[in-house]
């Protein structure tokens, strides 16, 4: 499984990566044809909706993590290269815990893709900062998806991972918003992020 190059390293190449094929749900059939909640080891079921979301979030950490390799190559050595760190590691813990909640469940982990396609040139440490906005407004879109998709008591860690994301968002210079993670009216999109982008194209797979 390939990740995004340390901070501070030199940036990652640009070579086309094929697009990953999508992920099982790791979802039972029952023999009418309607899916089962898959079980975590602690005997919890999962909804499938649930398992399809956690993928989705999943994806989304991996693409993060590889944007804030992009990032970090960007920023000078001071306290905003220090933050970027903090924000790769807290990323790389979410991972690392969906891959775990998921395996659990029997569904495969979606692998991350050896590429990722940014929504903007890179070439500066204002353009990092900028990216790290967006990476964190548009993956506090897929938690707030995840909110809606899970039971209590992953309801309150996807709650958490939302709120993260928005302090982080704010914490690079995203516009304020009444609601994280919810999408803005139209003509309202918030100057810092591209308009129309989807939650993931902070640093969408390659073709």
């Amino acid at each position: 499984m390939l990740h995004a190059v340390a901070l501070g390293d030199t940036p990652p190449p640009t070579v086309p990566a094929p697009a990953p094929t999508d992920p099982p749900t790791g979802s039972a059939a029952t023999g009418s044809g309607s899916p089962e909640p898959a079980a975590t080891a602690s005997g919890t079921p999962v909804a499938t909706e649930a398992v399809a979301a956690f993928q989705t979030a999943l994806g989304a950490e991996h693409a993060a993590i590889y944007g804030y390799g992009v990032v970090g190559a960007r920023l000078p050595d001071d306290q905003q290269r220090a933050d970027a760190r903090t924000a790769l590691a807290a990323h790389q813990a979410r991972r690392d815990a969906w891959q775990r909640l998921l395996g659990a469940a029997g569904a495969t982990p979606s692998a991350a893709a050896a590429g990722y396609q940014l929504p903007f040139a890179v070439t500066d440490a204002a353009g990092a900062a900028r990216l790290a906005a967006h990476v964190e407004t548009r993956l506090a879109g897929v938690y707030a998806d995840l909110v809606a998709a899970v039971a209590t008591p992953r309801r309150a860690t996807a709650t958490d991972a939302l709120r993260e994301c928005a302090l982080r968002a704010r914490r690079w210079g995203a516009a304020p918003t009444a609601f994280p993670g919810i999408p803005e009216t139209a003509g309202t999109a918030s100057p810092t992020t591209p308009g129309n982008a989807s939650p993931t194209e902070a640093a969408s797979p390659t073709a």
